[in-house]
């Protein structure tokens, strides 16, 4: 019996399961069905045409926390997944298992599909399928072969390749539906169309299996894929809870401020390096590929053509969620609000030698265009954060906030306007830029400000550099991160001020 490898466990990015729900889970019998049935396709570098797939290590525990049971009811757990891994790391072979197990031995009258953004790419998976039972006596005694469907006769289940056309797809009653390199899907209708047809199934699962790819769709939007890793990451963090939801995403420890030219970057991204993967392959393609194209495809990291906004991993490295506002420290609110779709922000910052970047509240909305910001509730949370801080002053752009402005200001709150001009903001960002890079500033490691500063990118023309959507008309936020950089301005100016009057403790 061969000693199946190690690769790198967990990754980056990974929902949490309990001991429990994996003890009770279906992963052991769908790794024992894939080594027993499932058959190497290809030949390369894991093995030859024809030979019985082995599973590593980090394949069999991905199916263990994949295929997880509820304590309470013994129901799957998760109804929606996307994983995530570079090029050639097994994940068509992984996923044709799985098709195949729930086409012979998850449920009668199963369907079976598999997706992709065109009939070509949709074909892979299937593909790959369809070969495995035609090598496999057991798979071939079972299933009935057809162009582009196969089928169990003796339980009418069905396993067909679908193409991106979701009108087409009305009626259709999935059990599992494995969408292959999700990041190719030109909008969202297959998907919905696909999770809405779930709904009549006890324990459906729609599987995403992707590298990276691009951020926005061909209307400039987020695109699905990318929307699916950011709402991922947000799960694992505990920001939002989304317990039907699984996450697996495979890329450097250090995100995209990883040297990709580093092989120990390939061998955290790469979880079957050496094994499935051959590590020449990269050595190869390293020298020869863009690096966008290799940080995307080899490195699974998420790239964009705009400048960033920052450095790679330089606002983590000011992170510091141990130091706490207090009433003895002054400190200067910052608040930057949108009338409709978009989000409002309210950030502070401490007035002293460094100062501290805190997130006093967050009004967002993910896909939500037509959303109305909470005005009232705005203008209550900033009186609260008056009572409870030593504030020196409440700055914002006054578009279309100046009745808020006017109404706070005749309760004596200290409300300063900030407009958002070009002369204003170029200098800011200039400032705030420098503060982090040299680590004069600190903050609460605060999950929502960090996502909107990696939605921030750089506008540079002959009036200087400064902070923008990557696209103009994107719902991707930077409200926090345009707030961050007023605090701090206003931090740092007033604390060259002479001392005045306070507003902490306001009632």
């Amino acid at each position: 019996m061969s000693v199946k490898p190690r690769g790198p466990w967990p990754p980056r990015y990974l929902t949490k399961t309990t001991p429990a729900e994996r003890n009770r889970g279906d992963g052991p019998a769908v790794a024992e069905f894939i080594e027993d049935v499932c058959r190497i396709t290809k030949d390369c570098f894991a093995g030859t045409v024809g030979d019985k797939i082995i599973l590593h290590d980090w394949q069999r525990t991905l199916l263990e926390n994949l295929f997880v049971r509820r304590t309470k009811d013994n129901r799957r757990r998760f109804r929606q997944a996307l994983i995530g891994m570079p090029r050639k790391n097994g994940k068509s072979a992984l996923a044709s298992g799985i098709a195949l197990y729930g086409l012979l031995c998850d449920v009668s009258g199963a369907e079976v599909y598999s997706c992709a953004g065109d009939r070509e790419q949709a074909r892979i998976v299937f593909g790959m399928a369809r070969r495995m039972v035609e090598l496999d006596p057991t798979l071939s005694d079972a299933i009935r072969i057809y162009r582009d469907a196969l089928e169990v006769p003796d339980t009418g289940s069905i396993y067909r390749v679908l193409s991106s056309e979701a009108f087409s797809k009305e009626g259709l009653s999935p059990t599992i539906v494995v969408f292959d390199e999700v990041h190719v899907q030109p909008n969202d209708e297959l998907w919905d169309v696909m999770n809405l047809g779930s709904g009549a199934r006890r324990e459906p699962l729609i599987l995403g299996i992707t590298t990276a790819g691009a951020r926005t769709d061909t209307l400039g939007r987020d695109s699905l894929c990318y929307r699916l890793y950011q709402h991922g990451k947000r799960v694992c963090s505990n920001e939002i809870a989304d317990p039907t939801f699984f996450f697996s995403w495979w890329e450097p420890k250090k995100g995209t401020e990883a040297d990709h030219h580093d092989p120990k970057v390939w061998a955290e991204a790469n979880p079957g390096l050496g094994t499935i993967l051959d590590i020449e392959d990269l050595e190869s393609t390293v020298v020869r590929t863009s690096e966008s194209e290799f940080r995307t495809k080899r490195t699974n990291v998420w790239v964009t053509s705009s400048e960033s906004a920052l450095p790679f991993g330089a606002w983590d490295k000011c992170a510091d969620a141990k130091r706490t506002v207090t009433l003895d420290t002054p400190v200067v609110l910052f608040f930057d609000g949108s009338w409709s779709g978009d989000s409002t922000a309210l950030v502070g910052a401490t007035i002293e030698e460094q100062p501290h970047i805190f997130v006093v509240e967050a009004w967002e909305r993910e896909g939500e265009v037509e959303w109305r910001v909470p005005i009232l509730e705005v203008e209550e949370r900033i009186r609260q954060a008056c009572r409870q801080l030593q504030v020196r002053e409440v700055s914002c752009d006054p578009y279309r906030w100046q009745r808020s402005i006017q109404t706070l200001e005749t309760e004596r709150l200290p409300m300063a306007e900030w407009p958002m001009s070009i002369p204003r903001v170029v200098p800011a960002w200039q400032s705030f830029y420098e503060a982090i890079v040299d680590k004069r500033l600190t903050h609460d490691g605060d999950k929502r400000l960090a996502r909107h500063l990696e939605n921030t990118v750089l506008k540079r023309d002959g009036r200087g550099a400064r902070p923008t959507k990557e696209t103009r008309g994107s719902n991707r936020h930077i409200d926090l991160a345009i707030c961050a950089m007023g605090a701090h301005n206003r931090a740092v100016q007033l604390g060259g001020e002479p001392t005045r009057e306070f507003f902490g403790a306001w009632a």
